[in-house]
């Protein structure tokens, strides 16, 4: 492999890093605010998983399309114009008079998302390799950290001091200066011939929508009701035309089915799916319960959060480094499993014990395990792909990942839904699910990766 090195490569990180925060920050910061959107505008809890459902289903679904349009029409493009339709919805959210329309504009927030996330990893993936990869990548990895840590904060003293509306002020400036920074420095990249997947787009987006929808009134009523087992049945089916679809487009499809041939590939994806989709449901949780259940104010529900960030932001470029010497194997292994002690003591959490007692030891031990994990898993995925299809590779990575974190967020209303004195003890329970899923995750990883991860292609070649 030849080294690849962009015209203005401090700049072109800079650009990613701030393009991809932005979704990282949204992701954070409303967190913190669905006790106070709720006061606004009532509703139940499944209306409250909406506001953060309505979000991360487009970008869930979308994250394929969006990866491989940008392999097709230009990286910088697809980075430029997602950026753009992000701030816009970003306004119509402040400005939202009702709860319907907020969810319209958090779906547009989603699309944004979707094109702006896999372009600005797949940018940073075509224009360094080798060491300088690895670092990139770290960078990227603990700017988004650093994003998340400063989102739940600084959302939630905006929403003490201002409104909730204010949180979603927060992207704009963010989003001039990764416009100008992209337009004036990032080079263009990738444009193919190869026509996009529209109908398995569709099928992919109408299938999640369907069975969201139906774990969502699930998981708050805790009975099968005919709505629920009708979303459940057409999801399913809609899930096996899009496999149908993407089987006879072949290597056309925007989620080519023979990558599922590699061993190391699938193995990714069982772990990104099982590890985010834990972390997922916590980060929506916590907040909502310390807040609801443990009388924290909001401002001080996002600092709660800061410790994970902080020690994620601190260690993910080291870990960047480390992946490129000794391969992924051993940190997607022992990330994992760390993660998973982590949340096995939050089935302790007690926030009338004080944060330091009760909250922050299980946190910190989450962050720990995450940190070792988030820089080598996005390097993994990476390399196991030629240059032509980072965009899709890791497209399909941050939509597994996100789907993971969808389906937490669905069933999160069995959380939700309980009353402030039984929040905590039903909390508990949700910790004890996350920790199987992150202790299998490491599983997989150990059992499917090889020790070093060739630089291209799914069978490592």
């Amino acid at each position: 492999m030849t080294d690849r090195t962009p015209r203005h490569p401090s700049w072109t990180l800079v650009a990613t890093m701030c393009a991809s925060s932005l979704a990282f920050i949204d992701g954070s910061v409303t967190n913190v605010a669905l006790s106070s959107i709720e006061h606004s505008f009532g509703g139940s809890s499944a209306d409250l998983q909406w506001t953060i459902n309505a979000y991360a289903l487009p970008l869930s679904a979308l994250l394929l399309l969006g990866g491989a349009a940008g392999d097709h029409f230009g990286r910088k493009r697809m980075l430029v114009a997602g950026i753009v339709l992000f701030a816009i919805a970003s306004l119509a959210c402040a400005a939202a008079p009702s709860l319907p329309r907020l969810l319209a504009a958090r779906g547009a927030q989603g699309i944004g998302a979707a094109m702006l996330m896999p372009n600005s990893l797949a940018i940073l993936g075509n224009a360094f390799s080798g060491e300088a990869r690895g670092r990139a990548i770290g960078t990227w990895a603990s700017a988004g950290a650093i994003a998340a840590a400063v989102g739940p904060p600084l959302g939630g003293w905006l929403v003490a001091a201002v409104s909730w509306r204010a949180i979603f002020a927060i992207n704009l400036p963010v989003s001039l200066a990764a416009i100008f920074i992209a337009l004036r420095y990032v080079d263009e990249s990738a444009e193919g011939e190869q026509p996009l997947d529209w109908w398995g787009a569709t099928a992919a987006t109408l299938a999640l929508g369907a069975l969201t929808w139906a774990l969502t009134i699930w998981s708050s009523h805790h009975v099968a009701t005919a709505p629920v087992i009708t979303g459940a049945v057409a999801g399913l089916l809609l899930l096996a035309g899009f496999v149908l679809v993407e089987h006879r487009r072949g290597e056309r499809a925007m989620m080519p089915l023979s990558m599922f041939a590699s061993k190391p590939f699938l193995g990714l994806t069982v772990l990104t799916f099982l590890l985010y989709g834990a972390l997922g449901g916590l980060l929506v949780l916590l907040p909502y319960t310390l807040i609801v259940g443990g009388g924290y104010s909001p401002l001080q529900a996002g600092l709660s959060l800061l410790p994970f960030s902080i020690v994620i932001g601190t260690m993910s470029r080291l870990m960047g480094r480390l992946t490129e010497r000794i391969g992924p194997r051993w940190p997607l292994t022992l990330g994992p499993i760390v993660t998973a002690a982590g949340f096995a003591l939050m089935t302790r959490l007690d926030p009338h014990a004080g944060y330091w007692i009760g909250v922050a030891p299980g946190m910190v031990l989450v962050a720990l395990g995450m940190a070792g994990a988030v820089a080598p898993l996005t390097t993994a995925v990476l390399s196991s792909v030629d240059d032509r299809h980072t965009g899709t590779a890791s497209g399909f990575n941050s939509a597994i990942s996100r789907t993971g974190g969808l389906i937490a967020t669905a069933l999160s209303g069995a959380v939700i839904a309980n009353q402030a004195g039984e929040l905590v003890p039903a909390f508990h329970g949700a910790a004890v699910v996350a920790a199987a899923a992150a202790f299998a995750s490491g599983v997989a990883a150990f059992m499917t990766l090889p020790s070093i991860l060739g630089d291209r292609g799914p069978e490592g070649r």
